[in-house]
């Protein structure tokens, strides 16, 4: 079964910003909020612990030890969201905003990550500011998710205006996967999922970065 990412920041479905989060913010954020608080929870518990014995300092050090990195980690995780305004990416980590122009690329890869659940990676650079955009998970089932058409389209559209010969090339792909999906096409028929392939065809090669006639490939 597929599924289509439908976030945005805001969870809106307004006209603007889209959102190139393959999987809504909304399903996971409340559950890292949770995680988060059950980490302070324990740290303050194990710290309250420790202060019967050690002095109230060093029991506030092991407290934070203790439940300070998950709850971090959780917290930051909760914070990311990626987005396209025009022929920009945007990506918000926890306190800034990383912004890479699709029109000023000087690299642009397809990238196919390993795993119990294989993904399919965008990557962008200008400089020395690059980011990953996730575009489509399969499992050797046949179950996935790929990226929302919306998105899908703004990333193609905004490739094509770059100079760099391999962002036309990963536009094209991404305009024949537009394609395959509008018809319902099988798997074998989708060009992320025949990169995903790929990968399962080189079990041994960790992550696989395609060559420019592997992504050539992906449309023939």
């Amino acid at each position: 079964m597929f599924e289509s990412g439908e976030s945005e920041p805001g969870g809106s479905r307004s006209a603007g910003p889209i959102p190139l989060d393959l999987v809504d913010p909304a399903i996971y954020a409340p559950k890292l909020r949770r995680v988060a608080v059950l980490a302070a929870l324990v740290g303050v518990a194990v710290a309250g612990l420790a202060a019967l014995f050690l002095s109230w300092p060093v029991a506030v050090l092991i407290g934070l030890v203790v439940g300070g990195p998950t709850a971090g980690y959780a917290v930051v995780v909760a914070r990311r969201r990626i987005w396209l305004s025009g022929t920009e990416v945007h990506a918000r980590q926890f306190l800034r905003t990383r912004r890479i122009d699709l029109a000023r690329l000087d690299r642009a890869e397809l990238i196919t990550h390993p795993g119990r659940i294989g993904r399919v990676l965008l990557s962008i650079g200008a400089g020395q500011r690059g980011q990953i955009v996730p575009l489509a998970m399969y499992t050797d089932e046949g179950a996935g998710r790929e990226l929302d058409v919306r998105a899908l389209r703004g990333l193609a559209d905004g490739l094509a205006h770059s100079e760099l010969a391999a962002g036309a090339a990963v536009s094209s792909v991404l305009l024949r996967q537009l394609q395959a999906e509008a018809r319902d096409a099988p798997l074998g028929e989708r060009p992320l999922f025949r990169a995903f392939r790929m990968l399962r065809d080189n079990p041994e090669a960790g992550h696989l970065t395609l060559t420019d006639s592997e992504v050539a490939a992906l449309i023939d």
